[in-house]
Parts: structure tokens; sequence; C-alpha cells
């Protein structure tokens, strides 16, 4: 059952910006990639599941909600990380969290506890002089401390070490595991290949394709033939390189990897950015 669904969404910003008749779904308990370039339009469509974009055509429903007409009650059960989080940086970071369960109604701190000690995080500075990997581990702890069913991530690892990010891949692999349903936009290709069940790639708004991890790579595989002097050379190689051996030839099958097949969407062409910063 889809609990997060775009249907023919439109928000056409003029001059080829925006998103175009875009549909994706998320099923319950899954995983959804989300790839694509800045200003591809994945912000975009994450904002209007939020509720703070209406459609100028289509719809976006979670859990069978309209999320422009619903979204106080959608916003209550969602754990939600911005691309760019804002906070009131006169408070500390605990202060902030313990005023976002307070909002929430909830008393019992001990996931909140249990994720600061994971992302080894003191909270108890103020946030304004924090840096960015510690305010984007805040918003980590905001997301996930309330146990919600449906998370939207958008770009959750930036400003993280590769320790940190490895944390959270394990954080979401635990989520997973409990059903949780996950849109996840990132352009950490690991995290994604890690992670993900299926993935979306969106270029210039539209979107480019939707697949399984696995599917895109056997459709971007490549297949050489490689011809030795003899029989025996042939099978030594065969062996050595996982080919198959036809007398003096052997053929090899290459699997690309996550960033490989995103590059064969989106590189080498002038009028696209692929950057990343």
């Amino acid at each position: 059952m889809s609990v997060i669904q775009v249907q023919n969404l439109t928000r056409d910003y003029g001059s080829g910006k925006g998103i175009f008749d875009l549909s994706i779904h998320v099923d319950s308990g899954e995983i959804f990639g989300f790839l694509g370039p800045n200003g591809a339009g994945k912000t975009t469509t994450i904002r209007h599941l939020m509720g703070f974009i209406r459609p100028q055509t289509g719809r976006c429903q979670i859990d069978g909600k309209n999320c422009w007409e619903k979204r106080d009650q959608i916003q209550k059960r969602l754990g939600y990380i911005p691309g760019e989080i804002s906070f009131f940086d006169d408070m500390t970071g605990r202060e902030f969290l313990k005023f976002s369960l307070d909002y929430r109604k909830i008393k019992n701190e001990n996931r909140m506890q249990e994720l600061l000690e994971r992302f080894e995080l003191d909270a108890k500075g103020k946030i304004k002089k924090m840096s960015k990997g510690m305010k984007q581990k805040i918003g980590i702890v905001a997301a996930f401390m309330h146990d919600p069913d449906i998370l939207i991530l958008d770009e959750p690892t930036s400003g993280l070490d590769p320790l940190m990010q490895n944390r959270f891949i394990e954080l979401l692999e635990e989520e997973k595991k409990k059903g949780k349903t996950i849109l996840l936009s990132s352009h950490i290709f690991e995290e994604v290949e890690k992670t993900c069940d299926r993935i979306g790639m969106i270029r210039n708004g539209r979107l480019v394709t939707v697949d399984s991890v696995e599917t895109l790579r056997s459709r971007h595989m490549h297949t050489y033939t490689v011809r030795l002097d003899t029989p025996e050379e042939a099978e030594a190689f065969a062996k050595d390189f996982g080919g198959i051996c036809h007398t003096d030839r052997v053929t090899v099958t290459a699997k690309q990897g996550l960033e490989e097949i995103f590059m064969d969407y989106y590189g080498g062409k002038p009028d696209d950015s692929v950057d990343f910063v």
C-alpha cells in the first residue's frame, strides 16, 4: 500500500524551473531514494509533501490525506529533516529539543537521549555557536525522537563526517526493520545504495527513471569480450575476473555502481548541473 503519493504534480516557476507532471509513490515499510542534481526539483517536491506549497496541478497525499488541506494532521505524524535547517539560535540544543517534545506533548526523553549519545552530541551549548555538523545532528534527533511512522529526509547527512554518516545509515536500517516509510533525498550514493529499496531520479523537474538499485544496475551493465592467445590463458583470465570462457575468448560483465549510473543520466550534458556543493 502506498503511504506517500505524488500524482501528476506540477509547479512551474518559469524559464524551465520547477517540477512537471511528476508522479512517484512510496509504499509502506519502504525506503525510497530521491536523486537529482541541485535545482532538479527534489526540495520543491518535498515542500509540497510537507504542505508548505500548494500544487498548481496534480496532488500529493500522505496516508490518504491531502498534503495541503490536511498538513497540520500530517505533520504531527511525520519526522522531517529540511534541506536547510533553521533553529531558534538563542536556544541551546537541548532547549530546542525539549521545546519540540513539549510541542508534541511527549514527556519521555529516553529516545532523545539515546539519539544524542548515538551521534555523540553535547546539546548544552547555544545553537548559534554550533558547527554545521552539530546543527545537522540536532535536526536528526528532532526528526527521529518522537518515533514517527513516516519520515521525509532532505539531504539528512549534509555536514556530517563519514563516521556519523555511517551511524545515520545504521539508524535508517533499524527504522526500516521497524516498518517505517521513508523518503530520502540524498547525494551520498553509498547512503542511498545501502538503504533504499527503490530509487527515483529527477532531471530538470521531470522524472527520469524509477526502479530498484539492482534493476538499475542490470539495465546499465557493460559486457566485454577479451581474446587471449591460448585457451589456457583464457581460462586463467576468466577465473581471475569472473568471466565466461569460450575457447580463447572470455566474456566479462561489469555492473555499474549507483554513482556511475547517475552520471549516465546526468553527465556530459551541457545544460545539466551536477554541482553538489
